[in-house]
């Protein structure tokens, strides 16, 4: 296992094996890295759904939101280990990565009953031709007086990705709210299109911040250039599939590189990424791609992998159940069938341990009492206790 933090020597990275055509339209490699022994989690299987995508608990409560890839949206009762469909949710275009995706709640909602929650969900729609795609974000409220008579209603498109373009991958589309609630943030992948990713007239590649309507938020970095580029947080990425907040209130993100190079970032305003410009990995055709150095300009990881973790999601740990790991990222790995525990100095990053698991780990969350939740995109859903 080779993991690399900032600034970390290029010199000596070895090259990654290319992904085959499959996986190229994934972005997900083919090489797995050694794991660490498991000797510290109980695993527990609770449930099983149909491709779950994102798993949320509604704040304050143990009810455990799920997106299903096909477009279901779905509640489950973890004390009961009962669940039911929530009726409402989007078409979506389904295919590829595409599919109904991420699921947010105001932690300022928190409470007893998920009757009345607003909720905020993000999914593939096609364009108006039927053949281009795009992410759109939406926002709505549950009208829940019990779990078996759950609807999402009043959902309306708040954002949408631009432009649409064809493909079927990349989309990104991960949810987050910064710490004092009055800005949400959308990561918007680069549509396997590249170039995009440095054009700011559009939002593809970029992490954009907006009101909770989903309008431009105030401050933004090219905030008076109008458009969707007012949206625009920060640029120059590929494929994020995790973003989360750390103590201190920085927002991080784990993204997919192409063949080698997966980043775990700090996120600053109207910084540049470097992608594709700049890159710890190659091109899955075996063409190169210049690696990050320190004078190139763009921002660097905090920490990079190569052989690649394939990132599916992230979340900083703040839970007493696990008292040692508080602070410290938890990247779920889809090729590398693990959880990723990586600690943070600083702006700087290191893996601490790797704990293998049974299928690819797309989504996590973490209990009120700590424990920590798991989504395979085998459809497990798993908790992990002491």
């Amino acid at each position: 296992m080779n993991t690399f933090t900032k600034l970390s020597a290029l010199s000596s990275l070895p090259f990654l094996a290319l992904a085959s055509c499959a996986t190229a339209e994934t972005g997900e490699s083919t090489e797995t890295s050694a794991s660490a022994p498991l000797n510290e989690l109980t695993i527990t299987q609770m449930g099983e759904f149909d491709t779950p995508w994102a798993i949320e608990f509604a704040p304050g409560t143990n009810m455990l939101f799920v997106t299903e890839k096909e477009g279901v949206l779905k509640v489950m009762d973890t004390a009961s280990g009962t669940s039911a469909t929530v009726a409402g949710a989007p078409d979506v275009a389904f295919g590829g990565q595409g599919g109904l995706g991420d699921i947010a709640f105001l932690p300022s909602e928190a409470g007893a009953s998920i009757d009345g929650r607003t909720v905020y969900l993000s999914w593939a729609e096609f364009g108006e031709d039927g053949e281009t795609r795009g992410a759109a974000v939406g926002k709505g409220t549950l009208a829940c007086p019990s779990m078996d008579n759950c609807a999402l209603e009043g959902l309306e498109v708040i954002w949408r990705q631009t432009p649409k373009v064809e493909g079927r991958g990349h989309y990104s589309h991960r949810i987050t709210f910064s710490p004092d609630e009055n800005h949400m943030y959308i990561a918007s992948g680069d549509r396997q299109k590249l170039t995009p990713a440095q054009d700011t007239s559009n939002t593809l590649g970029s992490i954009v911040r907006l009101n909770l309507d989903g309008t431009p938020a105030d401050g933004n970095p090219f905030a008076d250039e109008g458009g969707v580029t007012a949206e625009i947080w920060s640029y120059g990425h590929r494929n994020i599939l995790g973003m989360d907040w750390d103590a201190q209130g920085r927002l991080w993100d784990v993204e997919h590189g192409p063949a080698g190079g997966d980043e775990l970032n700090l996120v600053e305003r109207g910084a540049n990424y470097g992608w594709p410009e700049r890159s710890n990995g190659k091109h899955y055709d075996g063409d190169p791609i210049t690696d990050h150095s320190p004078d190139d300009g763009f921002e660097k990881p905090a920490i990079w992998w190569t052989p690649v973790i394939a990132p599916g999601d992230m979340q900083f740990y703040s839970g007493d159940m696990f008292a040692d790991w508080q602070g410290d990222a938890l990247i779920t790995g889809l090729k590398t069938r693990a959880l990723i525990r990586v600690e943070i100095d600083g702006e700087n990053a290191s893996e601490a341990a790797r704990y293998p698991i049974d299928g690819r780990v797309r989504s996590i969350d973490v209990a009120p009492d700590g424990s920590i939740w798991l989504a395979t995109d085998e459809g497990k859903v798993l908790r992990l206790s002491m």
